[in-house]
């Protein structure tokens, strides 16, 4: 019966993915960058709309980087991670469904709601991380996390899907409709598509055990979750692994994160057309899944670390080859290569830190995950944004990608796991658990 309860959780906690990532594929990914370029952002010039889209998702990402620790801090303290993801997925839900009301020229109210709905999705994925380690056990938290993006991948390719095939037949289906009535019907469709299939995690995951030290009993949560990450930041010597790994995937997930994010707008810049754009992003999702479940088992047969340097690699030579991108065809084949990679270095990061986190702090240092991944989706859209700007154009924001995976591997190598999941196992055994 016990094992039966685990495997729903497992199951319940892998649908949200599937849920919130028809916001990573229609919103961010797919849909509106090309809306924005072409509908709200038409008053612009090509390249303006194209900086003004990575300043807005910098912007989005920031607010996200602030909150996320003291929010996982007080989440921890409280022992109500699902309160706060219900919280974030409201603001993302909403945000997203007033998408609907964005027209020709209405880019800065595109750009308001997008950073609202980013903060929901992002600052959600704080505490549905923080989940992880408690719903899977360690020598499973690789598989887990690798299914999970697996069925994000599956989830948010379908919808994509859905969406597409909307947009390019609506107008021959229903003839003299408002052009853009199908790409706002998208953005729709992300916010109930969302919405319906988190409530699984709500009815089959039971809140983690609230663990704190003796002397924290009683006291105020925004004063205990300030002292935690004061504390943390104290003794980071302490999490020196878990600290390094964060220094790597900052500089990783900088490449990875811009290219997620600005290669349809990128792909739109040089030529190449709505169709292809989005029929490859469309291909990603559904060839990213099985990548994502192999992964999790070369994970098992040599390592994560050793996997994410394959993944890093890969990435190191997508950016090279994006310079010369120039028709359809290098699109479709850089497309088939981010598949490979793209789930597989994203799950095996997130598991990897779970290994080296104390669970009894799960919010919080997923809260620190987080600032190290937004602050990555900060600096490198905004390097991409100031380089097109400066350049008039992006060919060299593109490669200039290489230094973030090239950096990032050479860190990593400084990481020994082993040492880190054993500090996390000390830190674990000196908390008590209230109820």
């Amino acid at each position: 019966m016990e094992d039966k309860k685990k495997k729903k959780a497992i199951w319940a906690w892998t649908m949200y993915d599937w849920g919130n990532s028809a916001f990573a594929t229609t919103i961010m990914a797919a849909v509106l960058p090309v809306y924005y370029s072409s509908v709200a952002g038409a008053t612009l010039a090509p390249n303006i709309a194209t900086a003004r889209w990575g300043f807005t998702t910098s912007f989005a990402a920031l607010l996200v980087a602030l909150l996320g620790p003291i929010l996982g801090a007080i989440a921890d303290f409280k022992g109500n991670k699902k309160r706060f993801l219900s919280i974030f997925l409201g603001l993302g839900v909403t945000a997203t469904a007033l998408l609907y009301f964005v027209r020709t020229g209405d880019w800065l109210l595109a750009s308001i709601l997008y950073i609202f709905g980013n903060m929901g999705f992002s600052g959600s994925l704080v505490f549905y991380d923080a989940l992880l380690p408690h719903v899977a056990s360690s020598d499973e938290i690789d598989q887990v996390s690798s299914k999970g993006f697996a069925m994000g991948y599956i989830g948010g390719g379908l919808l994509l899907a859905i969406n597409v095939a909307m947009i390019m037949f609506g107008e021959t289906l229903f003839p003299g409709i408002d052009p853009t009535l199908m790409s706002r019907l998208s953005f729709l469709s992300v916010a109930v598509w969302w919405f319906i299939f988190s409530l699984p995690l709500f009815r089959h995951i039971s809140e983690p055990p609230r663990r704190i030290q003796k002397d924290e009993e009683g006291l105020n949560p925004l004063k205990v979750s300030l002292q935690r990450l004061g504390k943390t930041f104290k003794e980071i010597k302490n999490y020196r692994d878990l600290f390094t790994f964060l220094v790597a995937f900052f500089l990783y997930a900088n490449g990875i994160g811009t290219i997620i994010t600005m290669s349809t707008i990128y792909g739109a810049e040089i030529g190449i057309g709505q169709t292809t754009l989005i029929g490859t992003l469309l291909m990603v999702q559904f060839v990213a899944a099985p990548f994502a479940i192999a992964f999790g088992a070369l994970a098992k047969k040599i390592g994560a670390k050793k996997s994410i340097y394959i993944s890093l690699v890969i990435y190191t030579m997508i950016a090279i080859a994006g310079y010369f991108m120039s028709v359809p065809w290098h699109f479709w084949a850089l497309g088939f290569g981010v598949a490979m990679v793209q789930g597989g270095s994203q799950a095996l990061s997130r598991s990897l830190i779970g290994r080296m986190m104390p669970k009894s702090k799960s919010a919080e240092f997923y809260g620190f995950f987080s600032v190290f991944e937004k602050f990555s989706s900060i600096a490198g859209p905004l390097l991409f944004g100031l380089v097109s700007t400066l350049m008039g154009e992006s060919r060299l924001s593109i490669v200039s990608l290489i230094i973030f995976f090239i950096l990032g591997m050479i860190v990593l190598t400084r990481v020994d796991v082993e040492r880190g999941i054993q500090t996390a196992r000390e830190e674990d055994e000196s908390m008590i658990t209230v109820k």
